[in-house]
């Protein structure tokens, strides 16, 4: 007499649920189908057996992700005079293992409590993900994989970097079973991480200016971001004969590499947006997660690098933003080394703050790109895109230009839409 357990499941014969019955089993604890037994344990058999084997064959090589047959076998076997089925699956080394339409989702992940199978949740489905990929998370399957690079693919191309497929996995953002990676969420515009900034007046954030979130593609959040940066790091101009010396406010090598390192290095399999406080006095840039385990301060202070990414520090370094590796704080302390006051850091167990003191400029004109308030002077109106040629800057940067000018009362928008233009508010 059979009895279904939490490794036996009879089935009187072949029904839709029986993908989910093997899926369960797989990412669970193994078990047995045998199709041709009704739920009571009574043998009926199969009137068409090597047909009925057909369809499980075909189930087991197309319907299920990954590839399940290397934990599974169905063959026909007789009892009581009576063809049945019997699937025998093991637990897998790739869960988890999911209907292949479906996706590694609640609504195509199954697990197999008691006699009954249920769908897994998300947090059972990135611990089994975990358990089968290890723990470096740019490594780990993504559990979206409708992933598109629209960003990525455009910053490759101008750099002159092929990012087809073939790249993609000679990356890591395509692992060797075609799933994408976590470092293919990141580089994707559907990355569902951030970089907020916040810019405050005065040296605390008791008075709040602005905000922006900068979000898509870890590549593109980092353009944005020294944009937006930039917009709020005055510069001033001194000549040595006919040679044109600009000093800024930060250094934009520190900016560079604070931002990078951020980046580059913080602890994705945390949900937290990096944070870059901008105060009167200095700018703070709060990335998450501490050092590297086995690391120290003094260890990075001396170029010794150990990413956490490494993955997503080589695309870096291939698009030419990071020059060499466990050079950055060094860099950051040498772009500091005649200025007053000097760039510090601070590491708590899930942190890693990096502070850059404002360097107080000889010859301080203004805080917007040079030459911008005469220029707009001279215009009755100006829409954004005669500024966007006039500054020959992006569309996203001067898009945060106008709004910032908008806040500070020196200009005021006219229209709406594409009628939209601008002047000197009087």
């Amino acid at each position: 007499m059979y009895e279904e357990s939490s490794t036996l499941e009879l089935k009187r014969e072949i029904t839709e649920g029986l993908t989910k019955e093997i899926i369960a089993f797989a990412n669970t604890n193994g078990g047995k189908i045998l199709i041709g037994i009704d739920d009571d344990g009574t043998i009926i058999g199969l009137k068409n057996a090597h047909k009925d084997l057909e369809a499980v064959s075909n189930t087991l090589r197309d319907s299920i992700k990954p590839d399940i047959l290397v934990h599974s076998s169905a063959k026909i076997v007789s009892i009581e005079d009576k063809q049945i089925i019997k699937i025998d699956i093991t637990r897998g080394s790739r869960r988890p293992y999911h209907i292949a339409s479906k996706g590694m989702k609640p609504s195509g992940v199954f697990i197999r409590h008691g006699t009954s199978t249920s769908s897994a949740s998300d947090e059972a489905i990135r611990q089994m993900i975990i358990e089968s990929d290890g723990t470096q998370y740019e490594n780990l399957r993504c559990i979206k994989q409708s992933l598109t690079f629209n960003e990525t693919t455009s910053l490759f191309t101008t750099e002159g970097i092929p990012f087809e497929r073939m790249q993609q996995r000679t990356l890591g953002i395509i692992n060797t079973e075609d799933y994408y990676t976590n470092l293919g969420h990141l580089l994707s515009d559907q990355c569902e991480h951030s970089i907020k900034c916040a810019r405050y007046k005065g040296i605390t954030k008791l008075d709040f200016q602005d905000r922006k979130e900068f979000t898509g593609s870890v590549m593109r959040q980092v353009n944005e971001t020294f944009e937006y940066i930039q917009l709020h790091n005055a510069a001033s101009v001194t000549f040595d004969g006919l040679s044109r010396k600009e000093t800024r406010e930060y250094p934009i090598s520190a900016l560079r590499e604070a931002l990078i390192n951020a980046v580059v290095h913080r602890d994705y399999s945390f949900s937290g947006s990096i944070l870059i406080h901008l105060f009167d006095d200095r700018i703070e840039i709060v990335s998450v997660g501490g050092l590297v385990h086995g690391l120290t301060v003094q260890d990075i202070e001396l170029g010794i690098s150990q990413s956490r990414n490494p993955k997503l520090a080589n695309c870096f370094y291939r698009m030419k933003w990071i020059e060499s590796y466990g050079t950055g704080l060094q860099r950051i302390k040498e772009s500091y080394k005649t200025a007053e006051k000097q760039p510090f850091w601070q590491i708590g167990p899930n942190s890693f703050v990096v502070t850059l003191p404002k360097i107080e400029l000889e010859d301080y004109k203004d805080q917007y790109p040079l030459g911008l308030l005469h220029w707009i002077e001279e215009q009755v109106t100006f829409t954004s895109r005669e500024l966007e040629d006039y500054l020959d800057k992006s569309k996203s940067s001067v898009r945060i230009l106008l709004q910032t000018l908008i806040d500070q009362g020196v200009i005021v928008r006219i229209g709406k839409g594409r009628a939209t233009k601008y002047k000197r508010k009087k």
